[in-house]
């Protein structure tokens, strides 16, 4: 009976996932079968953590998060959790032997979601680590299946993916994060003053980021690279898209890739993977 309610907390996750991203969904999709429910796993666990400290306003926030960081440390202690979530994260933290650091270094960034409103350069660096490029190398632990060497040689690489990632986020959700949440997370971002020049600044650092992360992708393990090459090519549309529209209007509204754009995009990284192009 524990292997059935394990494949229903594995079930739970891929639900997260598939309602919460069609973009990420896509690209879980396309990797080896052994790393599906895993990452899955990952982002439900990744989701509901961010979604205490962005959407529960009613409640209280501070006391859920602390809440949700004590059952996930009980989680993976225990090896069980009634939260489905949790069990099924807790099991793959097990089984890939995904360091705690990471997590709490995680958890830690959600912290800062629940006070902070401007950030540092430091505190920029801090929350991206956090958020962002440890759940890259949560991600890469699945992938190199205990290949601790293969691990230290794409670990900087993987990290600057996750940051490239996080900082198109934050591109694309602007408006919300700064007309709602009231958070800013661009180092001296004023949005008075977001113009061309501030815009493109972003955008150079951002370029960097993904151009090591496609480094990273090219030596992953043939099992993982399709699907973290469609997230890419996902992302990589997007920041294009953003590129090409003004200041003005990115503050103003959410950016998106249309559904039938992914899709088609799915096709081409699938095409490209089938005939060694990447």
């Amino acid at each position: 009976m524990k292997d059935l309610y394990k494949d229903v907390c594995y079930k739970c996750s891929k639900l997260v996932t598939n309602n919460y991203s069609t973009s990420f969904s896509l690209g879980v999709s396309l990797l080896h079968k052994d790393y599906i429910l895993p990452i899955h796993a990952i982002y439900g666990f990744v989701r509901f953590a961010d979604e205490i400290v962005d959407t529960f306003h009613q409640h209280n926030k501070k006391e859920l998060l602390e809440r949700f960081i004590k059952d996930t440390h009980d989680a993976i202690t225990d090896k069980i959790s009634l939260n489905p979530i949790l069990h099924s994260f807790q099991d793959t933290v097990n089984k890939y032997h995904i360091d705690i650091e990471l997590i709490d270094t995680f958890l830690e960034s959600m912290q800062m979601d629940l006070d902070k409103t401007h950030y540092s350069k430091d505190g920029y660096e801090k929350y991206i680590l956090g958020s962002a490029e440890v759940v890259g190398l949560m991600c890469l632990k699945i992938f190199v299946e205990g290949d601790e060497t293969k691990y230290l040689e794409l670990k900087h690489d993987a990290m600057k993916l996750g940051s490239a990632f996080q900082k198109i986020n934050f591109l694309r959700d602007l408006k919300a994060d700064v007309h709602t949440l009231g958070r800013s997370y661009f180092p001296g971002f004023d949005v008075n003053n977001f113009n061309t020049s501030t815009k493109e600044a972003i955008e150079q650092d951002i370029q960097q980021d993904f151009d090591a992360g496609l480094r990273g992708i090219k030596k992953l393990p043939k099992k993982a690279r399709l699907g973290v090459y469609l997230a890419y090519i996902y992302y990589i549309a997007l920041f294009k898209k953003i590129q090409n529209t003004s200041p003005d209007k990115v503050i103003s509204t959410r950016i998106r890739i249309p559904d039938s754009k992914k899709y088609a995009l799915f096709i081409g990284s699938y095409l490209k993977h089938s005939f060694n192009l990447i």
